[in-house]
């Protein structure tokens, strides 16, 4: 018996349909018996997919003889995936058939164009991820958000950025008021994470992260080094020039107004920095302050669990 694949990750206009595939492999059939098994919904970057599965299983209990697919493609886009594949058909001695690329593994000819056209299939989807992360950075570097939680202090609104609607921060004047309190309180001198904490509590402010309303050190920690509340202007821009990252505006408009959006660029292991369109909340030198204080206190932190407290002593005077 034969088997009819067919594969659409999602619906779109260029995209072939589950039932115009089909149609397109039952003329290959040519009326011969066949299943017909269809995943859509699922990307060719694997083959972690039901009716894939099942059509393996069937092929594994002698049921199939031959796969008859609309193109190459939608049984996988990897090589090594389809390489292990066409390791399985040939021991069940299952052929496979291509309708739009036409060639047929039943013959030496069809097995090596296979192997030319699943090289090109996994060149395509490469070629497709790196278009994706592109654009996701472009839109990056001109200060779209880019999706996420929005981080306490902002509710999310709607802006037009370069004629293109896009979310941004607006300030919750509530939370705002905490927040510069918290910033506050760890920038004096002798003050620790525990000493705000302690604050937050006496004063009721609750964590809306959380259903018990507490607030923890991780959770501080990250707004107290979250870019996104400072107002940018050309201290922070040096800051952030000392410290590597790629800066995508001009320095002369930091101009102490904007919060900022740190991205971190994972295929090139770098960091970028871009203002953003909302507003900051607490100053530069405020968020600067704080910025020293947890590097210091970090570096302490090191220095006493490696028992070097001499050198951490140096430091500190």
């Amino acid at each position: 018996m034969d088997a009819i694949y067919a594969r659409q990750s999602i619906d779109k206009a260029d995209s072939i349909s589950i039932d115009s595939q089909i149609e397109f492999c039952r003329f290959e059939c040519k009326n011969q018996p066949h299943t017909i098994y269809a995943d859509k919904g699922y990307s060719g970057k694997n083959t972690d997919r039901p009716e894939f599965q099942r059509m393996m299983a069937d092929i594994r209990n002698g049921k199939i003889h031959r796969i008859v697919c609309y193109k190459l493609d939608r049984c996988s886009r990897s090589v090594l995936d389809f390489t292990t594949l066409m390791e399985e058909l040939q021991k069940y001695d299952v052929a496979f058939v291509s309708c739009t690329e036409k060639f047929d593994t039943g013959s030496p000819i069809g097995r090596a164009m296979l192997n030319i056209c699943i090289v090109f299939a996994q060149l395509e989807r490469e070629t497709i991820q790196q278009r994706v992360s592109d654009a996701y950075h472009s839109r990056c570097k001109k200060g779209f958000f880019m999706g996420g939680k929005i981080p306490y202090g902002f509710r999310g609104g709607q802006i037009l950025l370069n004629g293109k609607k896009s979310t941004c921060y607006e300030i919750h004047s509530e939370e705002a008021d905490a927040l510069r309190l918290m910033y506050d309180i760890y920038s004096k001198p002798d003050s620790s994470y525990s000493d705000v904490l302690a604050v937050l509590k006496d004063k009721n402010i609750q964590n809306p992260n959380r259903t018990d309303g507490a607030w923890i050190r991780s959770h501080l920690g990250r707004l107290l080094r979250n870019p996104a509340y400072v107002r940018a202007d050309i201290f922070i821009y040096s800051y952030f020039k000392t410290m590597g990252v790629c800066i995508e505006n001009s320095e002369d408009e930091f101009i102490g107004t904007n919060g900022c959006y740190l991205y971190n660029n994972k295929s090139t292991n770098t960091k970028h920095l871009v203002l953003a369109p909302h507003k900051g909340i607490v100053s530069s030198s405020l968020w600067l302050s704080c910025q020293i204080k947890n590097k210091n206190s970090n570096f302490m932190s090191l220095c006493t669990l490696r028992g070097t407290e001499g050198i951490a002593d140096g430091y500190r005077h």
